[in-house]
């Protein structure tokens, strides 16, 4: 479980994030949604460690994740997949796994085989260079090689960017999936506010750093302030 309180973080004189507070439980998708500034991958790169907080604690279960260096929050089980896949496109898709298997917490060739079996396009692809793979399949490629590390906890910064509706309700549906199999803890950053709250059990609104909703996805799905003043779902 990760459990977040009063987190303030600052870049210069810009605050991003201003007091916020929330948690994300085992085998629950927690949503975070909010406008382009809202705060939401700032709330992700502090989690991992890529960004100081100003105030506040994070912490995954009993542990502070305050002040760790980011591979080592790594290593205590969290997997963060940010905006833009972050594969290698020089590398072949088993080059890429590879690479996330560093810090693997079962045999190299275990965690190929069942990263093959829950992306099978990845494994009829395992030879070709991310490249040329499509969106969708990068993105598949980037959540594999998170997985293959066995994390607990599985960061999700905007994962449906860029892809074709048809595309982005296969990836929800897969990342649901990984959730439940996996007994993961999901956060889950999207624009596609409508796509993320259709398999969120929580979500969490930001506006300009700030929590203005804090509450069960199907509740804040039918909220029309939130769904039209923060979250941009006009009817």
């Amino acid at each position: 479980m990760i459990t977040i309180d009063g987190l303030s973080v600052s870049f210069g004189a810009v605050q991003a994030l201003r007091g916020v507070s929330m948690s994300a439980e085992t085998g629950k998708i927690t949503a975070v949604l909010g406008a382009n500034g809202a705060g939401k991958t700032t709330l992700l790169r502090t989690i991992s460690g890529l960004k100081e907080p100003a105030t506040g604690s994070i912490r995954m279960d009993d542990r502070s994740l305050i002040h760790e260096r980011p591979e080592n929050i790594a290593r205590m089980g969290v997997g963060h997949v940010p905006e833009g896949r972050g594969v290698i496109g020089e590398f072949t898709v088993e080059e890429n796994l590879r690479l996330g298997a560093m810090m693997a917490k079962v045999p190299l060739q275990a965690g190929l085989d069942e990263q093959y079996e829950q992306f099978p396009v990845l494994g009829e692809r395992r030879k070709q260079h991310a490249a040329k793979l499509s969106g969708g399949e990068r993105q598949m490629l980037a959540m594999a090689r998170a997985m293959i590390a066995k994390p607990s906890v599985l960061l999700l910064d905007e994962p449906s960017l860029g892809l074709a509706p048809l595309v982005t309700a296969q990836l929800m549906h897969t990342i649901h999936d990984l959730c439940g199999s996996n007994n993961l803890t999901v956060i889950l950053v999207e624009q596609n506010a409508s796509s993320a709250l259709r398999i969120a059990d929580h979500a969490v609104v930001l506006h300009l750093g700030r929590v203005v909703a804090n509450d069960v996805a199907a509740n804040v799905a039918a909220n029309e302030d939130l769904r039209q003043y923060y979250l941009g779902m006009v009817e």
